[in-house]
Order: C-alpha cells, then structure tokens, then sequence
C-alpha cells in the first residue's frame, strides 16, 4: 500500500531533473509512494503575468459641474509608445496592416486614420422619439447580420452602445421579429423574466454574473466536465446526455426532516375548516397574499398549521400542553390541533385501573357525547385544571369528572373492560414505534419536531406562534406559484413536499452522504471468482465487477426482468450471526410491500475461514442462483426468521424444513451441497470489497441503495421494515422517480433488468458530483425563427455544452455576458442560443458606458511568433470630445490598484490627450478573504468580534472585526496558508471556534487553517460560542476601560490595537508608501479622513492637508482611502509628509457582496464616507473627522476633535439658510424631509466628527448598512448618499448638530457669515454651475498660495527624482566591462 506522497518541485529543463524524476516514477510504479510533480522555476521572471477575468468600463461622465483639473500633465514617453496607435482598428480598417503593405503611403493613411475618427466616434444628441425602439433597432441589427457574425455583432453593439446609437436608430425592424419576441415574453413570464431581464444558462445552470466571476465559471465547467465523463461511461451522448444533464435531483439534506402526519391515531380536536368557530373566517388561500403588519397570524378557514402531540397522557408535560392547546383554540389561532396518545395497548387492559386508558374512553365519549370534537377541548382541559397543583391523573379523578360533566353517564361501561370508546387506543404506541419517534413527548407542527427546549413550558406558546410565522412565508410562495390553490386538500400538499418522511432515523437522515463509484470497468468472472486477482483491482474497479455478478441474483416483489426497479439496495451482512439475519430478514419483510424495490445480498462474514463450512451463506446463494425471484425472496425470508435460524442452528435442524411450495428442490440441493470452494468462492471477495470500499470490519451491517452508504449499522442498532421503508421513499421521491421517467423516455433498448442497473448507477454518479447552487432550468418551447441567434456545436460528435442566452441587446447584462458566452463557445464548441428581450418605449439611453471583458480563451502570438503582453482591456474610436471615466470591474475576490497612469482616469478627454492614448496598468494587489461568524451561544452574529490571520497559529499578519450585518468580516491576504484564530485579548478570553466550513483544516485538527490559492473569491462560515464561565460577559462595553491598559501593555496584541494589514494598508511585516514611519502613537492626536478620486480632487485634497496644518500644533494623522487615488498621489504624499511632518495611512476595504452595489463611482465613493466607519479603522482610534477634500480649514481641528457629541455617536454640521435666493435649491424645507425630520435641521457631510467607540459600541454602522440595504432598493433615492443617509436616519442614529461656523459655503451662506468661518467648503452651486478651481481662486484667498507651495514641492521632488535617475545611469556605466573599443 502507498502510504508516502512525495512531491518534486523542479525545472523540467534542468539537466538534475531527469535522474530524480526517473527515480521517483520507478518508485511510483513500485507501489512505494505516490508521486506528484510539480513544475517550478526558482529564478521568477521580472515582468508581471498579465491576468483574464475582469471588466473594464468608460462611463460618459456629466459635465454639469467642471472637475477637470488645468495641471500640465506629463507625459510618459515610454508608456505612450509602449502601445503603437497606428494599430487600432478603426470602422474596419486595420491601420496596421495597411502600413505595412503600403509604407510610401503612410501620410495619407494618417490622414484616413484621423478623418474616420473625427466623423465617427461623436456622439450625436438623440429625441426621446428617436430612442423608443432602440433595443428592438439592436436586435434587428444583430439578426440581419451573417449567422456566424451574430455573435460578434452583439458584442461590438453592446460593448460600444453609446457609439452605435446613432446609426442603429435608422435600422428598421420587422415584424415578424417584434411580433415573436413578443411571444417569448410571454413564456419568460412563467420564470419571473420582465421583458429586459437576462439569463445566462449554461447546461441549464443559471449563471448570475453578479455573483460569478470567469473563474467561478470553469470551476462550474471542471465539475460539469466531471459529470459528463461519467455520463459517457453509460454510453449517453447527444440529445441523450443533455435530458440527463437537464434533470434536477432532490438529493440536498433540508435543513430539518418532517413528519408525515396524517396518521389515523392523532385524535383532531378542531378543524377549521369545518367548525362553526371559524365560519366568518375567509376560505380563499389568495388571502395569504394581503399585505399585513409582521407578526399577524393569518386567519384563513384553511388547515394550513397543524400540531400534533404524541404523549404519554400521564406524563407531568401532559397538563401545560392540553392548557397551551387549549389557549391556542380559545384565542382563535389558525391551528388546528391534534393528540395522539401512548398508552397501554394491550387487550385485556382495563379503564377502572389504568389511568391513561381511563384518560383516552373518557374523551372519546365527551367527543361523541358533545357532537362536536372543539367542544370536547374544555373537558379534555378541565381534567387537568381541576388537579391540585402537584396532583396527578387517577381513574377516580377522571370518573368524577366525568359524572360531574354527564350526570347520565355510566361510568363502568365508558371505562371497562367492555367500552365502546376504545376508539384509536391501540393505535398511538404504533404510531410512535413506526415513525421512530422516541421519549414520552414529541410535539410536531406540520410534522416540524419540536427540540426539547421549544416545548419547555415558559417557551412553548411563543415557539408554536414562531413557527406558524415561518411556515406562512413557503405557504405564501406556494399559493403566489399556483401550486397551492383553493381545490387542493392542503394536509395532502403539505406532506407531499420535499424533506416530508414517513419515519425517523438519524443513521438515515443525517450526517454527510457516501455515495460509491458504480461506474468502474467490470472484470472477468475470473476476477471475482478469484479474491486474490479481484484483491489487485481499483475500488472502482471492484464495484463495477461485484455489481455485474450481482445482476441476476436480486430479489424483489415479483419477477425483477418484467419490471423496473429503480430502487436498488445491496444488503451487507454476515447471515450467520443473528444481528445479520434479522438485518436481511427486515429488508425483506420490507420487500413483500415495495414495488420499487430490488435487493441484493453481499455476504460479510466475520471469520473468511469459516465461509466454507457456513450453511446459511451457502443456503441464501443457492437458492438466489437457482430459484425464481419468488420462491427465492420466500424462502431466504423464512430462512432468516428467527425461530426458524435458530431450529436450523441446532444439531436437529435441517434447510429442507423451510423449503417453500413451487421450489425446484433438486436444483437448490445441487447448488446447496456443491463444493464451497467451487459454489461460492466469490463470497471472500464481496468480503474483501465490504472491508477495502465501503470500509467496513468484518462482521458489520450496511446498505448500499443506488450507490449510497448507509451505516455501518451498529451491532445493537436496530434496523426495522420501516426504516429500510424509509430509505425507500426517500430515494424514490428525491432520485429514482424522476430517473425511472427518464429511462423511459431515452432511446435506448433497455430491458427491465438493465433499465434498474442503469438507474442504480445513474443515481449514484449524478448524487456523487458537487451540488450546482441553482437547479437546472429549461426554457423550451420557446419560437426560434427571427429573434435567436443559433450556433450549433461544428464538431462530428455534438459537444455536450449547451450555453442559453435571454438577454436585451441594449443594457449592461449584454455586455458582460457576451464576451463570456464567446469565450466558452471558442473554449468547448458550445451550442449557443441567445434569445433577444427587447424592451420598448425607451425614454432614456438605456446603456451609458463602453465596456471590455477581458478573458483570453488561449495563448496569442505576435507575427514574429513570440509569446504576446497578454490580454487587456482596449477601447478604439472612443469620442475625444466627451468626459470619460474609466473603471476597474475585478472578481469579488480581488483588491486591484492602479499603479501606473499617466493620465486622469476620472476625466479622460482624448481630445487633450497626445496621440489620443490613455494607457492604465492596474496590478491585483491582494486577494480577499471573506467569512460570516455566528454566535452559536446566541444564534446570532458575534458583532467586534476579531480574527486574526498568521502564517502559524501564534503569529499575526493581518486582523478584521465582524460586523452585525450577517456576521460579515473580510481580509487581505495573499497566496498561502494562512491560519485563523481569535484575537489575542476580550475576543480569545470570552469565545472560542466551535466549528468552520469551506476551510482547508485537516480531519481532527483544532486549527482553522485557510488556503489562498486561487484567483476565485473564498468565503468562510465560522461559528464560535462564548465560553462557559463567559456566556453573561459582553464582548462590546464602554466601561472595559482595561482594553486601553491592555493596549498600552502590549501594542502587539491588546484588543484596542491597529488592524493594520486589514483595512489600513500596512502590515508588521511590510513596508512602503502605504503609511509614513514611525507610526504616530500619541493619543494626542487628530485623525482626519478624507477621499478623492480624479487629478483634481486630489490637488484640492493636497491644499486641504497643508490648511489643517497651518492651524495646528497638535500631530495629525491623515487617514486616505487608497481605492481610488491615483499613482501620482501615492508617490508623492511620503514627500509631502515628510516635508510638512504629519503622519498618514492609506486604508482600503472591498464593498461586501452582500451589500447592494452603486453603479456610478462617484455614488461609491458617498457610500464609503459613511457606510464603513466602523470597520475602516483600528479600534485603537477613539475618534475621526471626515473633511471633504475640497475644504479649507481656518481653525485648529482639535476644537472639533474634542468636542462633546452629548452621547452622540457624530456631530454634522447643519446647512445654512440665511442666503434666500437658495430656497428654491433646499429641498429639506418641504415634502418628505420636512416631515421626516420634524423640526430638525439636514446636516452637511462635508465635515463630520465621529466618536467611533460609541459609534461601535451602538452598532451604527450596522444600522446604517440595513437601512441603506432597504432604501437603495429604490433607484430614486439617497440621491445623495453620503448625507440622506445618516439625515435619515436621525432619530435611531442621533446627530450632535455641530456649530454652523465650522462649514461655510459660497453656494447656501450669506457673506456677511463667512468671517466666522472655520472651514470653507467649495461645494457645487446649482445655480450657477461655476467651475470648482474658478470657485476656488474668487472665494478663498489663501488657496492660490497653498497651490503654488505644493507645485513647488512638486518641482522639488521631480528635480530630484530626475537627478537619481541620471546618478544611477552614470553608476550603471561606470561598472560596465571594458570592451576593445575601450582599450
């Protein structure tokens, strides 16, 4: 057996290579180790990889307000011609190309060149009449178009939308086309599609694009690839394979088993459908869909929510729940209830001396006697209340309470021996033994079992209307889906859906699902006669050979060749110990009533040796190989019973006692008295496939049903016709039904025996492969004959890829899904549909943007047959008149910078731009790691609880704090092994990890360990509960005054210590421009936070940090949010804060995925001023004040840091209103903001204080997500986000209203305020639209002197950088060898 792996890093070009490779191959091929290879190259080369997977978008950008910078740019010389212009493609000529064949030509090609540009790439003003069929004038263009275009059409309209609109707008549309779209439409509505919508399927699978990168996409595809492979294995190719591909299993475990309910035992105390109670009630299940307040229980004459309780009635439990059911009649709860009772089943039981027989006739005779089951509640009731308090039920007790209820009743025959009101006495003890119920109470609600602690008294009835709570919201869906409707019998419905069984069993319904491979290559007989050839065969192997022999042994209901049986279960045991033969004889027992069933033993005795001389092995196999399937199940049936076993055991016992009528004896002694070692020598090696497959020892019990492992069963585990019932049904409801359709309907010749194996076997292989998160949809019918695109497969043998397309050619979905859709279709010969959903009565440009996906299917070369750069984002023919903003689209699981450009990617004008080229080079900096923590001690999120990453368990890289928000908490990280832990502090002393998922930890390990080494995102569950001595301790608290002491104990570990890798930049580790060293540690300190995207904002955000300075002699730290400065700035601030002496960080974090997305970057950038606070920032910065980068300070900031909020979590200060031309402009004097705030002010967010421990402690930021969550759903509102936000939500997140000196504006201030100002914002002004740099020359005085100090800085720092680099050149020079010419 190999038992070593040994992994060889290495260069294949290496000349060492060779001699150890060839050593460890021969060691391979020995069976001495296992031997992976993995190619290696030490010295790495120093150009970058060029990455796929991403999108790259141009918006047109509105130039209502100018935020163009006027700072002369320059020019990279190497960057502008890294990339030779003369190679775009413009209108279909390849500039390229044409000069190379025509060199004498170059200035007039030029002249073509510059000529198409300027007549081409303008956009033109269009009516709103003009724009009302665009999407269908798309279409049209596309489906006009060569068939093998198509594709490539849609891809260049959608991608370069805004451009094309001016020609597609004259395109005509027919309508045949309009008119079957249309029709579509009308089908897409049976699967929730709005005409517009997308749908990306691929071999049915829905792909959400906002969810899934390229990467998530060919891990899908290796799966899918896996799938089919095995699929072939079953010889399923074309139309075939693709019903399979397309056919959903159940196969997902439900969160929790129900219970079939509908039992004849359970005794129904009400109906309400029936009962005059609930006559007013309305009967109409579309009742469901009313709106109504949280928390109303829906009353609807239907039996929707049923309780049941299965109860011994003289348990002590027994009296709050008749109480509770009682309550819930009386208070008119749409709950219908039920009891099913455990008592004493016996015949000659008597009333007059058990009490709890006494308890069941007496209430059988008040529900008769009453002629109304609800009537008989109150008595039911009334035998309990009328206890003493510690009293229980005695047959006296009821007797009284029957006389005192019916003074005519006749006591003895309603409780002796003779009763007529036995009614269902006998029937509670079978309903529990059968369903697997166990303990004295079980209470189900719509077959839902209660956990003990849901039916603790002080719990009860608040659980039991949860619950009704729950199940409404499925029920509603179901009524909203039509498959609820008011004909239907809503029990039967209920208990017919998925998750619902007859019986429970944890060995069954829980823990994780074995599924073995069936689909192996099947030796000789050789090989299984054989155990020492079968011991030499893969397990595969051995699988598929013990299943070929198997093929004419099974047993069933009747004759297994007339029928399909696509239930197959192989019975493992040992039929000559007891626990095995009952374990066979149950299975069979369970057979007499299964008509989906087939069964096979495979014998796994405990002593090998013995197998020779074992009579009941030998007896089973001869009378399966000689028998009809009849006689055989008949007589192995009354083999295995128990007092037939044990008389067969005995030295008086013989096998032909037990034959049965219509058994060919002769056949059976033949077989039976044969040589062991010639009849059955096959039996060692089903022994050896139990013990080297399924893992079993020798002796042991299993199932093996369609490929599944069940057990092993336990020596003292009983396992009874009900469970192996129970395996049944679950199969055949979740697999095999649907399979069994499916065989039916595929072409193939199969007989009934060979229908059943091929269903085994697909059941298994289609259960064993990894669960796609979305069921496979299929859309067909759909008309095809003028609005799709059809690319069929162009291979002989059809490739098994169907890729399906719904999607409107004129929106952002088309742009992103077609470049992929071209890649997969390049990549693996995929039949491509794509059905148009155009949307009509446009009004508006329904796509806004140029966009490029970049995801290169192969290698490229370039003419001389070199490796090319790699792939890239290029956009040719972009209008040079317009403002373009460029953005990086990278997979949720990247952190991208920019790291080299030149020019301002916020404010692209090509028509400023020399040779009209912007290059950008974006860098993926970190990958994100992203988890949810729950608190299992709570049930809900661990909220500033922290984790930590390290390269081992003890050391700390990088740190986060979880949010409320789902537990939510994301890091930076790199390739590697990381491992998680909690932070060292409050967070290790009161909780510790209880389990993990999606993590790479070994079996048994107690560390959670994560392994980065892929470019898809990861995301982790972690669940932690507090410690047993800490369950009353909060996490959170503004009295833990111990946290500083640990802090300034040990900066390294306390709990209030920087999250420096994770949100911040830096790392203990690492160095560079991400943060100035040393670290500012003082309290003593102002930390201010600011953002700026563009060349402008950021020169004003430099102007900015020099005011703050100027009035302070308090060290500030500035605080820069890295995800949108550009190069420039990030070279350039060490200088400047060296030059000026502040501290600065720049921190980053990724918008969670979680959290709906802005489209526009600008409406992001609000977002991260006030969405983040919270996680943005070590939890050692007590507080921290926003300046928006277009303000001038003239005060000391430390005012403002030291200001009291009065318990407020922040301090805004309030808009000016004492300039009155503005009114017309301050939308918060009316409407909704005037009521809403009821008589408090609308606050400005550009400056804010933030006390962030408070902040934290109240979980604003929380707050804040949440309600962002809900309002954003709305496109029209938080229409300014940074500020309608928290204005919003003022009256659950108090605001301090800071004095109105500290923001003054041109635009809402009178002039005559603008002496007290102690800052000064250049916001827009609507009326005027005045550009902001001309704004701030006339308002602001000092502005024009902080401007020219930083462009003298500027010079200063490019002098001498300019100066290092010729100092290197010369030094360079100087070592250089001496060559001849030199001598």
């Amino acid at each position: 057996m190999m038992n070593e792996t040994i992994i060889l890093y290495g260069n294949i070009l290496d000349p060492k290579f060779k001699e150890a490779h060839r050593f460890l191959q021969r060691m391979a091929e020995e069976g001495h180790a296992r031997y992976v290879l993995r190619h290696y190259i030490r010295a790495r080369p120093e150009k970058k990889v060029r990455l796929s997977g991403y999108g790259v978008e141009l918006a047109i950008k509105s130039t209502e307000y100018k935020a163009l910078d006027d700072s002369k740019v320059k020019d990279d010389a190497n960057s502008a011609t890294a990339e030779d212009e003369s190679d775009i493609e413009i209108e279909g000529f390849d500039f390229s190309t044409l000069r190379r064949l025509h060199p004498d030509m170059s200035s007039q090609l030029t002249d073509l060149r510059n000529h198409l540009i300027d007549s081409t790439n303008e956009m033109a003003p269009m009516k709103v009449w003009q724009l009302q069929d665009l999407s269908y004038q798309a279409a049209a263009r596309v489906l006009t178009s060569p068939p093998e275009e198509q594709l490539k059409v849609l891809k260049d309209i959608s991608q370069n939308f805004p451009l094309k609109v001016r020609s597609l707008v004259k395109q005509q549309v027919t309508d045949a086309m309009r008119d079957e779209i249309k029709k579509n439409q009308r089908k897409f509505q049976e699967f929730d599609m709005d005409s517009g919508d997308s749908v990306f399927l691929l071999n049915g699978m829905s792909i959400d694009l906002d969810e899934s990168d390229i990467y998530k996409i060919l891990d899908l595809l290796r799966n899918e690839g896996k799938l089919i492979d095995g699929l072939k294995k079953l010889n399923l190719t074309g139309n075939d394979l693709q019903k399979v591909l397309k056919v959903n299993l159940n196969t997902d475990r439900p969160e929790k088993y129900m219970l079939d309910i509908r039992d004849s035992s359970v005794m129904w105390m009400n109906d309400v459908e029936n009962d005059e109670k609930y006559e007013r009630w309305p009967s109409n299940l579309h009742e469901m869909l009313r709106p109504a307040f949280p928390g109303t229980l829906r009353k609807i004459r239907k039996n929707m929510f049923h309780l049941v309780v299965v109860c011994d009635p003289m348990h002590e439990d027994m009296k709050y729940l008749v109480e509770a059911a009682e309550i819930f009649w009386a208070n008119d709860v749409p709950l219908r209830i039920g009891f099913s009772f455990l008592v004493d089943d016996s015949a000659e039981v008597d009333g007059n001396s058990d009490p709890g027989v006494a308890l069941v006739r007496a209430y059988n005779y008040a529900r008769d006697e009453l002629d109304d089951a609800e009537k008989s509640i109150p008595f039911l009731s009334g035998i309990f209340k009328s206890l003493d308090e510690d009293g229980i039920i005695t047959v006296d007790h009821i007797k009284e309470r029957l006389n005192k209820k019916f003074k005519s009743a006749n006591v003895e025959d309603i409780l002796g021996p003779k009763s007529e009101y036995d009614d269902k006495r006998t029937l509670g003890k079978t309903f529990h033994t059968r369903t697997g119920l166990t303990g004295p109470v079980n209470v189900l609600i719509n077959g839902i079992l209660l956990s003990d602690d849901e039916i603790d008294p002080e719990n009860f009835e608040q659980v039991v209307v949860e619950k009704i709570l729950d199940l409404t919201t499925p029920i509603q869906r179901a009524v909203y889906m039509g498959h609820l409707h008011n004909s239907l019998n809503i029990v039967d419905y209920l208990m017919t859906r998925p998750g619902v069984v007859p019986r429970f069993n944890d060995r069954i319904l829980g823990g994780a699902s074995k599924f073995i491979d069936l689909l192996g290559n099947a030796h000789k007989d050789i090989s299984y006669w054989n155990t020492a050839e079968f011991k030499k065969l893969s397990s595969e192997d051995k699988t598929a050979t013990v299943a070929k022999n198997l093929a004419p042994l099974y047993l069933s209901k009747s004759d297994s060749s007339k029928y399909i049986r696509p239930v197959t279960m192989w019975i493992v045991a040992d039929v000559e110990r007891e626990e095995g033969r009952a374990f066979v004889y149950n299975a069979l027992k369970h057979l007499k009533s299964s008509s989906h069933s087939r069964i096979a033993i495979i014998h796994n005795p405990l002593n090998r040796d013995e197998i020779p001389s074992a009579q009941f092995i030998r007896a089973c196999e001869a009378a399966v190989a000689t028998q009809s399937t009849n006689h055989a199940r008949n007589f192995v049936t009354k083999l295995m019973k128990k007092e037939n076993a044990d008389k067969l055991g005995s030295d008086s016992g013989s096998v032909k006692e037990f034959y049965v009528g219509g058994m060919d004896e002769g056949k059976f002694e033949k077989a039976f008295n044969a040589d062991p070692k010639i009849a059955v020598p096959y039996v060692t090696s089903q022994s050896d496939w139990a013990t080297s497959v399924l893992g079993l020892l020798p002796g042991q019990n299993a199932i093996v049903t369609n490929g599944k492992l069940v057990g092993p069963i336990g020596s003292k585990e009983i396992f009874t016709s009900d469970d192996f019932n129970l395996i049944e049904s679950l199969l055949y409801s979740s697999a095999a039904k649907e399979l069994e359709i499916l065989a039916k309907s595929l072409r193939r010749d199969f007989t009934a025996p060979e229908a059943s194996d091929f269903i085994m076997k697909l059941t298994s292989h289609l259960s064993s492969q990894a669960k796609s998160d979305v069921d496979r949809r299929d859309l067909s019918p759909l008309r095809e004959d003028h609005s799709v695109i059809k690319l069929e497969s162009s291979e002989a043998d059809p490739s098994p890829y169907d890729i399906t397309v719904v999607v409107d050619p004129a929106s952002e979905k088309s742009q992103e899904i077609i470049p992929i859709v071209m890649v997969l279709r390049e990549l693996f010969d995929a039949n491509v549909k794509v059905y148009m959903n155009c949307k009509d009565k446009l009004s508006e440009l329904p796509v806004k943007r140029f966009y490029r996906y970049v995801a290169q299917p192969e290698l490229t070369f370039k003419v001389d047959n070199s490796l090319s750069d790699g792939p890239q984002a290029k956009f040719s023919d972009m209008p040079s008149k317009s403002i373009l903003t460029l953005t990086m689209h990278p997979p949720e699981g990247w952190m991208a910078e920019v790291v080299d450009a030149v020019y301002d990617l916020d404010n692209i004008k090509l028509e400023q731009v020399k040779n009209n080229l912007v290059l950008a080079e974006y860098e993926l900096e970190y990958l994100v790691l992203e988890g949810h923590a729950r608190d299992l001690t709570t049930g809900t999120s661990p909220r500033g609880l922290q984790f930590t990453l390290g390269q081992n368990s003890s050391t700390v890289t990088m740190d986060t704090i979880v949010m409320a928000n789902l537990g939510y908490f994301q890091m930076k990280t790199k390739p590697g092994v990381w491992y998680l832990n909690l932070r060292a502090g409050r967070s290790q002393e009161i909780y510790q990890i209880v389990s993990h998922e999606n993590m790479d930890s070994t079996p048994g390990s107690d560390d959670a360990i994560v392994l980065m080494d892929s470019f898809k995102s990861k995301v982790i569950i972690v669940k932690v509960s507090k410690k047993p001595d800490m369950v009353d301790v909060a996490l959170l608290d503004d009295e833990n005054d111990e946290n500083k002491n640990t802090e300034k104990k040990d900066e390294s570990s306390g709990i209030w210590n920087s999250i420096t890798s994770t949100f911040t930049g830096g790392s203990s580790d690492e160095s560079g421009p991400e943060s100035s060293q040393p670290p500012v540690n003082s309290s003593d300190v102002i930390n201010i936070f600011s953002l700026a995207s563009g060349h402008l904002y950021e020169r004003l955000m430099r102007i900015m940090m020099v005011s703050v300075l100027r009035h302070t002699k308090t060290p500030v730290k500035f605080w820069v949010l890295k995800n949108y400065i550009s190069p420039q700035f990030k070279d350039f601030i060490p200088h400047m804060a060296k030059e000026y002496g502040f501290d600065y960080e720049l921190v980053q974090y990724k918008w969670p995925r979680w959290l709906r997305q802005q489209k526009e970057k600008q409406r992001t950038m609000w977002g991260y001023k006030i969405l983040f606070l919270d996680v943005l920032f070590p939890l050692g910065v007590d507080k921290i004040i926003f300046v928006d980068a277009d303000q001038i300070v003239r005060a000391d900031l430390k005012e403002l840091r030291d200001l009291d909020l009065e318990g407020n979590p922040y301090g805004y200060t309030p808009f000016c209103d004492d300039k009155t031309e503005m009114d017309g402009f301050r939308f918060w004097k009316g409407g909704y903001w005037a009521s809403h705030l009821a008589g408090r002010k609308y606050h400005i967010s550009a400056i804010y204080v933030v006390d962030l421990k408070k902040f934290r402690l109240i979980a604003a930021g929380d707050r804040l997500r949440g309600q962002y969550q809900g309002l954003s759903q709305d496109p029209n509102s938080l229409a300014n986000l940074d500020q309608d936000l928290p204005n919003n939500m003022i009256h659950q997140v108090g605001i301090k209203s800071l004095p109105q000196e500290w923001l003054w504006c041109a635009t809402w201030c009178s002039e005559e305020s603008k002496s007290k100002a102690k800052t000064i914002d250049l916001c827009n002004n609507p009326l005027t639209k005045e550009p902001k740099l001309t704004a701030a020359v006339r308002i602001v005085k000092e502005w024009s002197e902080y401007d020219n100090e930083i462009k003298a800085l500027q010079e200063k720092v490019d002098d001498e950088e300019v100066e290092a680099a010729k100092q290197e050149i010369e030094r360079a020079e100087s070592k250089k060898p001496l060559v001849h010419e030199d001598l």
